[in-house]
């Protein structure tokens, strides 16, 4: 028996599949042997390194809560603003006039092509030599918003460019055959049936933008998770279980970002039987009276 992307193993390749697991399965439970022993011999599984987290309620109340609400805020800002700007950027990609097209994608590639650190870095640069009415104090969280809207907006045109691009010719031809637009076949047609499609890519980004909050708190001053690692290790001197901890809270931050997208996904999936068109007839209706009277 065969699927679309490989052949259904046989007994053979089963058996050596469970090897093979079995195999992976030892040699990382003795790396995960060897890397505890290491840590245990430098004195960091010790209780005084890890029992602040528990004991102390000064270290969350002061540093990882505050720096986690840091760390949301400037992601959440930054998604706000990247997510339309990245969607106008696809649809403009997707335009039939070349005076439209041309530019979007020379910004998008533009912007794409540079690491979200630098963009950073430049918009530190700008607000300090062109905006002085920003504070030292809210300078990071600008520069490090500024950096990830140019780069992420640029990634989520790309993303929406090729979900509409995956849908199939009918659907543009059937809103052509009704007389709507081509702004209107974006709008009603291409775009509500491209999200479920996007949507696992899109979140994929999302979650890019919440951990590379954690460059502007490593380099730019941001008071992020990241930042109060430091703060942190300097009053308890427990850096690699501050390490730890910082690190299995951003992991159930994003768990809980994907977590919310399945279900999203699936709930768009159930909502969708078809992939036909999801204009009703009311909206064709009042679109081609708009056309008519466009025409008159």
């Amino acid at each position: 028996m065969t699927s679309v992307l490989y052949d259904t193993p046989g007994p053979k390749a089963k058996a050596r599949n469970w090897i093979y697991t079995a195999g992976f399965l030892v040699l990382f439970a003795l790396a995960a042997w060897w890397i505890l022993s290491v840590m245990a011999d430098k004195h960091q599984l010790d209780a005084d390194k890890w029992s602040p987290f528990v004991t102390d309620d000064r270290i969350w109340t002061t540093y990882l809560l505050p720096g986690l609400v840091e760390t949301l805020k400037a992601g959440a800002i930054a998604m706000v603003i990247a997510l339309p700007l990245g969607a106008l950027l696809g649809m403009g990609r997707l335009s039939d006039h070349s005076w439209v097209r041309v530019p979007v994608g020379v910004v998008v590639e533009f912007f794409r092509a540079i690491p979200v650190l630098m963009l950073m870095m430049f918009g530190y640069a700008f607000f300090v030599q062109f905006v002085p009415a920003v504070s030292s104090d809210f300078r990071p969280v600008y520069a490090v918003v500024t950096g990830l809207v140019l780069y992420n907006s640029s990634v989520i045109a790309e993303i929406v460019r090729a979900g509409v691009q995956s849908l199939p010719r009918g659907q543009t031809d059937a809103a052509k055959a009704i007389g709507m637009r081509k702004g209107q076949t974006m709008v009603y047609v291409l775009i509500p049936q491209a999200v479920t499609a996007m949507l696992p890519a899109l979140v994929s980004q999302l979650v890019v933008i919440l951990k590379d909050t954690a460059l502007g708190g490593s380099l730019l001053g941001l008071t992020d998770l990241l930042a109060a690692n430091r703060q942190v290790s300097a009053n308890y001197s427990n850096t690699i279980a501050t390490l730890v901890v910082v690190a299995l809270i951003y992991i159930a931050v994003n768990f809980a970002l994907t977590s919310f997208a399945s279900w999203l996904e699936g709930r768009l999936r159930k909502s969708k039987k078809s992939t036909g068109t999801v204009v009703g007839a009311a909206d064709v209706n009042d679109m081609a009276t708009g056309n008519n009277s466009a025409g008159a």
